[in-house]
């Protein structure tokens, strides 16, 4: 089993990496396997809806990390993303990244087990928060808690460090994830099959 932790911060090594990187130790000890996906510095364009992600079974843009991480999600069974806070929500960057992955690859991360941590100086993490869980919610990922809102607070990785309770809210997140991974993999193994949803209907509020 394998868990994709996805830094949406632009520094690779900020607080963001700090708290995922806690969440991956507790994963690891679990025996999970894990790996963190840095965003980078580059430029991370928006979806356009232009519809040809159905055609090529990926994104049209192919000039940032988007298609290379739904590849990755392929075949992961679990996913952690995280980002700073700015100005009360989370990074452009990653949500526009999420938007086209989601989009173009739905199935990449439907009924697998998902989770969202935010880093902040103070305020704007529950903002944070709801700006990232609604694209998990939507393909019916398992929503994955811990024993508060997933954050952490500090202006720098040592002040992360010292956030106790925002570091043990990462481990507590590691290891329900963890426990999730494992009911699932022995419900497959007790025949238990994932649910099905109704093909979808679209309707337009404005008929």
């Amino acid at each position: 089993m394998k868990v994709l932790l996805f830094n949406g911060s632009i520094h690779e090594k900020g607080c963001t990496y700090t708290a995922l990187s806690e969440v991956a130790r507790v994963l690891r000890e679990e025996g999970i396997e894990t790996e963190i996906l840095w965003i980078g510095a580059q430029s991370v364009l928006d979806c356009i809806s232009c519809g040809k992600c159905k055609e090529l079974h990926r994104c049209v843009f192919g000039n940032d990390p988007v298609n290379g991480w739904t590849e990755k999600a392929m075949q992961a069974d679990g996913f952690v993303f995280g980002s700073p806070v700015y100005y009360a929500h989370a990074c452009g960057r990653l949500l526009s990244a999420m938007d086209r992955m989601f989009y173009s690859s739905s199935k990449s991360f439907a009924l697998k087990p998902g989770a969202v941590v935010v880093s902040a100086r103070r305020g704007g993490t529950t903002c944070s928060l709801d700006d990232l869980q609604k694209h998990l919610s939507i393909v019916g990922m398992p929503v994955i808690s811990s024993t508060y809102w997933n954050m952490v607070h500090g202006n720098a990785p040592e002040e992360v460090a010292k956030d106790e309770e925002g570091m043990q809210t990462m481990r507590n997140l590691g290891r329900n994830m963890a426990w999730i991974l494992k009911c699932i993999e022995e419900g497959k193994k007790a025949g238990i099959a994932a649910p099905k949803p109704e093909k979808t209907a679209r309707t337009n509020f404005i008929r």
